[in-house]
């Protein structure tokens, strides 16, 4: 959510930190702004809407030669997106420009108190309470960074904050609590952003800031300290994978091209973690032993990550027969839950730093609870504060509607529970099968990608419909809730999703001429059941889609249209393929609806604040 920017070096800095908004639009925001320093003062030009509203602010107001600026695109919080509560803010005194992500909660509190000795503010937002607060103590003469981590010792909540002062004119000063920051190492150029692609273009040696730390940005390098002020040994890492993985590569949409990279997803998930002889290999994770003391998982997420998690219910409890409960982060820790001392709480997270995935896990560690995370950014918030971590290894994802994240998720949910079968032997799980189908997954996916073009032709049916259905049964209920949030998402389509056989106990009166139900039917066991269900919508007048496989065609003379996938072996691996061609459809859908597919109004990448 937001996106942070900033940059000082010889190079053109508004022009850098510009480029570095532009490639972190994919967060989503309503309003961007930047601030540099012009003589003896700090020039901040913002615009509530799209870059191309600060774009043309920028040619209307030329900024002459500049070495530093900061960067901001905002996602509404603290006030409507307007020009004034758009980022960056002053101090009282302009001394200091502001940016910030995340909420300071006991902003009001601090308000209240400038108010009463003065201070007058311009925004609705709890950021310029932040300027503010930093303004009066760089007041008192002490150097940037020490009024700023002053100020952060008065400030509650989760934060990234990213400081200039017109005085001190070659140092950026940030700090992070809960709210991401990574630094980026050039030669004498040093740069921040809230995530890596905005660092690419610029250098492949970047350091993600730990919690409670605050760093120091010149020409001549970075420093961090923690709050206290002693040094911070900084881990730098180099980042292997290019900035076109991070650029569209000739698709129309980051989305159609995430939806195609999913069988090199799937190949990705799987490197290095099966052997030549069909065994699983986990490196870095619990001790074998770990594993036959767990009596229950807990999972752990939000969305998309969420939905994944259910997939992984289904197969921890069939297969394993391991008690599985998925949570809401949003409402794990507000519920009091009870955590048995032998359970295991996974938190699956695409960014791993969504902040109410975070604040659980938190809870879960104060408790001693183990902690795994399922995560795809490397040096994330989850992955350092979990006790272990998988990663899903999918590459960068742009498109705020998550796909291969998705995929990348169950993938890894799935090798975890076939792991733990393993190693413990579980009667039954002839877990090299499963893995020589997972090894030849990604040639049915793409195979499920031929299928675009029958997806493009469907879309059409959705024209006008004032409701959508997502419906299935076993795994493909868990794929329904998947899809319908696709279709939500990108396409703004109204949607209804549970397992099929709810339809009778109330959702069915929605059913009337028009409406939309689209089953996944992937389960040879259960395809009679589905049938019935078809029936029932059929009779009041709605329109069915149905995607199946070879052994449930009988679904297709009931479908108004029909979609067919690889058939496999294990109906929950259909299941998991069904979600390619539910993807397409949400695609296809949105564009002909002429929506913003890849950065849905009021929707962010990654949600850094509760």
């Amino acid at each position: 959510m937001c996106g942070i920017a900033g940059y000082v070096g010889p190079r053109d800095a508004v022009s850098v930190v510009f480029d570095q908004l532009k490639r972190l639009e994919y967060r989503g925001y309503d309003s961007a702004g930047i601030a540099t320093l012009q003589g003896e003062q700090i020039e901040v030009l913002k615009r509530a809407g799209k870059l191309t509203n600060l774009d043309a602010l920028l040619k209307e107001r030329p900024i002459s030669e500049n070495h530093i600026a900061i960067a901001h695109s905002r996602w509404a919080t603290h006030g409507g997106p307007t020009d004034e509560n758009a980022h960056p803010h002053f101090d009282e005194f302009e001394q200091v420009a502001i940016i910030h992500n995340g909420i300071i909660e006991n902003y009001q509190e601090l308000r209240d108190e400038l108010a009463h000795r003065g201070h007058r503010f311009h925004s609705q937002t709890d950021t310029e309470v932040a300027a503010h607060v930093i303004g009066a103590e760089y007041s008192q003469g002490v150097p940037l960074e020490e009024a700023v981590r002053r100020a952060c010792l008065k400030l509650r909540g989760a934060y990234a904050l990213v400081v200039i002062s017109r005085t001190e004119k070659g140092k950026i000063v940030c700090a992070r609590n809960a709210s991401p920051l990574v630094l980026g190492f050039g030669e004498h150029e040093n740069l921040l952003a809230s995530d890596i692609p905005a660092l690419l273009p610029y250098t492949r040696e970047v350091a993600v800031m730990e919690e409670n730390t605050l760093a120091v940005l010149t020409e001549e390098g970075i420093q961090v300290m923690d709050m206290l002020g002693k040094p911070v040994p900084i881990e730098i890492q180099h980042i292997e994978w290019d900035v076109e993985k991070a650029e569209r590569g000739g698709y129309e949409h980051f989305m159609i091209k995430e939806i195609y990279e999913q069988p090199e997803v799937m190949r990705q998930c799987l490197a290095g973690r099966v052997d030549e002889g069909g065994e699983i290999r986990f490196e870095s994770i619990f001790s074998e032993h770990v594993w036959n003391e767990i009596d229950r998982v807990n999972v752990i997420a939000c969305g998309t990550a969420y939905n994944a998690g259910l997939m992984g219910k289904h197969l921890f409890e069939k297969l394993l027969r391991l008690p599985t409960d998925v949570y809401h982060s949003s409402e794990f820790r507000y519920g009091d839950p009870v955590l048995s001392p032998r359970s295991l709480a996974v938190f699956v997270s695409q960014s791993g730093e969504t902040a109410d995935s975070l604040a659980a896990l938190r809870l879960c560690k104060d408790r001693r609870i183990r902690t795994l995370g399922i995560v795809n950014v490397i040096g994330s918030s989850i992955a350092r504060e979990c006790d272990r971590t998988i990663f899903t290894q999918a590459g960068p994802e742009i498109s705020v509607a998550s796909t291969k994240a998705y995929t990348a998720q169950v993938m890894v949910l799935t090798l975890l529970a076939l792991y733990i079968a393993q190693v413990q032997e579980t009667p039954g799980v002839r877990t090299r099968q499963w893995v020589n189908s997972l090894v030849g997954l990604s040639e049915l996916a793409e195979d499920c990608l031929k299928l675009d073009s029958q997806c493009q032709e469907i879309a059409a049916a959705f024209d006008g419909a004032p409701l959508t259905f997502f419906l299935g049964r076993g795994a493909d209920a868990s794929v329904a809730l998947e899809a319908a949030l696709k279709m939500k998402e990108v396409a703004y389509m109204p949607t209804q999703e549970s397992p099929a056989g709810e339809m009778k106990h109330g959702p069915l009166a929605l059913v009337e001429p028009g409406v939309v139900s689209v089953f996944g039917a992937t389960d040879p066991g259960l395809a009679d059941k589905v049938v019935s269900n078809m029936q029932e919508v059929k009779a009041r007048g709605g329109t069915l889609v149905t995607v199946g496989t070879e052994q449930t065609r009988a679904v297709q003379s009931v479908s108004d249209h029909y979609l067919e996938i690889p058939h496999t072996p294990y109906p929950f691996l259909n299941a998991l393929l069904s979600a390619i061609p539910m993807q397409l459809l949400a695609y296809h859908v949105a564009k002909r609806r002429g929506c913003e597919i890849d950065m849905p109004r009021n929707l962010a990448k990654s949600v850094t604040v509760e």
